[in-house]
Parts: C-alpha cells; sequence; structure tokens
C-alpha cells in the first residue's frame, strides 16, 4: 500500500467501508465529517480516528466521500489545505465534478474515481470491510494528471479488493445512468404505487415484488443529489421506458376496449422478450457471460438451525451453488429456498436433499 495516512472526508457508508478495510492494512486513517454523531459512530466502528483541529496530520491521500452536489467544492478546498497529498473522490458522478476541479490550479493533484459498490441502507451503521470486494472501481484521470498519481489509484482499487477501470467522466456518468441511476428511479417509481395499497392486496406480495422495490428504501437525500448529478444522461433514458410504458398501456386499453384486437398480444410479448434479450446481456459470474442455471427449490422450515443445516447438506454433497435466494410467504411458517446450479448438477444436487429429508423441487417439475 502506497499510501500510509489517509484521511477521509465523509463517514457514511463508502467513507466508513474505506475506513474499516484500509485500517486492516495497515493504514493510518482519519475521519472528517459535518456530523459529529456520524463521526463519532464511524470511530466506534473501527474505521478510524477522528481528525482534530489543531493537529497536523499531513496525509498521503484524502478521499472525499460526500454527496455529489459538495464534492466538488470539497475537493477544491482539500487541494487548499494540503499541499502535498494526492486528492480523490468516491461520488457516483464524475463528469460535474471534473468541471468543478479542473479549472483550480492543483486540479493535476485530484484524481475521480467511483467504486460500484453499495447497499439499499446508508450510513456507518452499514459499513463492511468487504463491501469493494470484486466490484469495478472506476478511475477519471484528467489531463494534467501524471500517470504514477493514476497508478497510485488504481493500486488502492486492487487493495481494496476491487477492479480498476478506466473511463472519461462521461463514459462513466453514462453508463451508471443505466445500470445504477435508473434502475434506481424504476424501482422508486413502483414502491410509491405501493403507497395507497391496502393490507389486504399487499398481503398476496411475493419475491417478484421484493426484487423490484428493495432498493426503494435507498437514502432520499443522498439519491437526489446523485440524480441531480446526472440529470444529462438520466432523462434520455426515462423518456425511452416511458414511452415503452405508454405505448403498452395504449394498447392495453385497446384491447380492455375491443378483446381480441390486433396486435395486443403482440405488443406485450414485446415487451417481455425485449426484456429477456436485455436481460441475456448482463455479466454472469465473476464478470464472464451470463449462463443459463436450473432452480432447485427447498423448503426451509422457519426455526433455529435450519438454514445452516442447509447449507451444511449442500455441501456435504458436494454441489456448488451459482446463487441463492429465499423467499418467505405471508402466514407460512417456511421459507422457500431457490438454489441454482448448473442444469447438470440440479438432479444431483435435488437428490441429495431429498435423501436428508428435504422437501425439494426443481424447475419445471416436482422431484
Amino acid at each position: 500500500m502506497q499510501f500510509q495516512r489517509v484521511l477521509i472526508i465523509g463517514s457514511g457508508l463508502l467513507g466508513a467501508s474505506l475506513g474499516l478495510r484500509l485500517r486492516m492494512l495497515g493504514v493510518e486513517v482519519f475521519l472528517e465529517d459535518n456530523s459529529p454523531m456520524a463521526c463519532s459512530l464511524a470511530r466506534d466502528l473501527g474505521a478510524g480516528v477522528i481528525a482534530s483541529k489543531d493537529e497536523d496530520i499531513r496525509p498521503d491521500l484524502v478521499i472525499v466521500a460526500v454527496p455529489p452536489d459538495v464534492t466538488p467544492r470539497v475537493v477544491c478546498e482539500t487541494l487548499e489545505r494540503f499541499d502535498d497529498a494526492i486528492v480523490t473522490d468516491v461520488a457516483s458522478v464524475k463528469k460535474r465534478i471534473a468541471e468543478g476541479v479542473n479549472g483550480h490550479s492543483q486540479a493535476h493533484r485530484y484524481i475521480g474515481s467511483h467504486p460500484m459498490a453499495g447497499r439499499e441502507r446508508s450510513g456507518a451503521i452499514a459499513a463492511d470491510a468487504d463491501l469493494f470486494e470484486g466490484r469495478p472501481w472506476v478511475v477519471c484521470a484528467g489531463p494534467t494528471v501524471p500517470p504514477d498519481t493514476v497508478l497510485a489509484i488504481q493500486q488502492l482499487a486492487l487493495e481494496v479488493g476491487a477492479m480498476p477501470v478506466m473511463l472519461e467522466p462521461a463514459e462513466h456518468d453514462r453508463a451508471v445512468a443505466l445500470v445504477s441511476h435508473v434502475p434506481q428511479l424504476v424501482s422508486s417509481l413502483v414502491a410509491g404505487t405501493l403507497r395507497g395499497a391496502s393490507a389486504k392486496d399487499l398481503g398476496l406480495a411475493g419475491q417478484g415484488l421484493r426484487d423490484v422495490t428493495r432498493i426503494a428504501s435507498s437514502d432520499s437525500a443522498l439519491w437526489t443529489s446523485i440524480i441531480a448529478g446526472n440529470s444529462r444522461f438520466i432523462a434520455p433514458i426515462l423518456e425511452d421506458i416511458g414511452k415503452g410504458a405508454l405505448d403498452l398501456a395504449a394498447a392495453l386499453r385497446q384491447g380492455e376496449e375491443n378483446p381480441g384486437a390486433p396486435g395486443v398480444t403482440v405488443n406485450v410479448a414485446q415487451v417481455i422478450k425485449r426484456g429477456n434479450d436485455g436481460v441475456d446481456r448482463i455479466p454472469g459470474k465473476h464478470g464472464g457471460a451470463p449462463e443459463r442455471y436450473t432452480h432447485v427449490f427447498v423448503l426451509i422450515p422457519d426455526k433455529p438451525g435450519e438454514l445452516g443445516r442447509l447449507f451444511s447438506d449442500i455441501r456435504d454433497i458436494g454441489a456448488n451453488v451459482e446463487d441463492f435466494s429465499l423467499e418467505h410467504s405471508v402466514s407460512q411458517q417456511v421459507g422457500r429456498g431457490e438454489i441454482s446450479v448448473i442444469p447438470s448438477a440440479a438432479k444431483f444436487l435435488a437428490s441429495g436433499l431429498e435423501e436428508r429429508g428435504w422437501q425439494v423441487f426443481i424447475e419445471g417439475g416436482e422431484q
């Protein structure tokens, strides 16, 4: 690790998670935050020590982990406070920040970055030293940034478990609008339709609704700043989604008024098919090509130790789990575990679990 003294400004999820990981690597970490309580919480969790106003800490790296709307100002202030430190930020928009910093006389010491890691929960209480494991870490270097500074931030990403990716600020913002910002807004829009739903209706909710709305509980203040900072790339995607939704609604209205009208079912099928095509393009395990898995479903009694027993049995059987999810249904005393495996392993796993007393179903038919 090139950096031995790091100051993190902002002690939320990303700042605290970075502090935890850097301290595990033996780095001396100092914390600053406008909220004394937030800073104290991050300290108490082990993310670093609170920087004293009277102490000349002389960091060799400053990580700015504040909302995007104030990031340019904080970066510029930080460049003036510390003459020799490299300064980076971890905000999820990059072009507006670069535009706000590039005119500074010390802009050559600033390099934008963004770890593509997060959670639906915010704040230091959700921090995790392993948050960046296997995640892309985008590095956006300005034209005056020396190569050794770029290399140092790339190495920082590697040290915390991430994979550095070089992009121009506009490239980054266009990409995250598509894969992060718009999904957040769509999830929130869907969840917003539930506000007036009856308890009876919501009692029918299944895993599909939970999957779509999982990230809708995210921090509204933070996301307001993020979305406002990337509106130029988000708006066209929302317009495209909106047009598709309006076209589909019009077709459905036509079918309601004139059952059997031509083109209604085709419109629905096209929407679903386009979704299938899009999902197939999302990278699969380890970033490779997406794979088709078979799903083995297991009924898991809702009592202590049962989930651990299931995983222990899977280990003993010797099957490799590609993915796992657990769904609870209202008023049922069991959960339904969904185990994703390569197709050739499905019957082998199902038979082994059934022999150990589990009630098992294979996708497409009962075991």
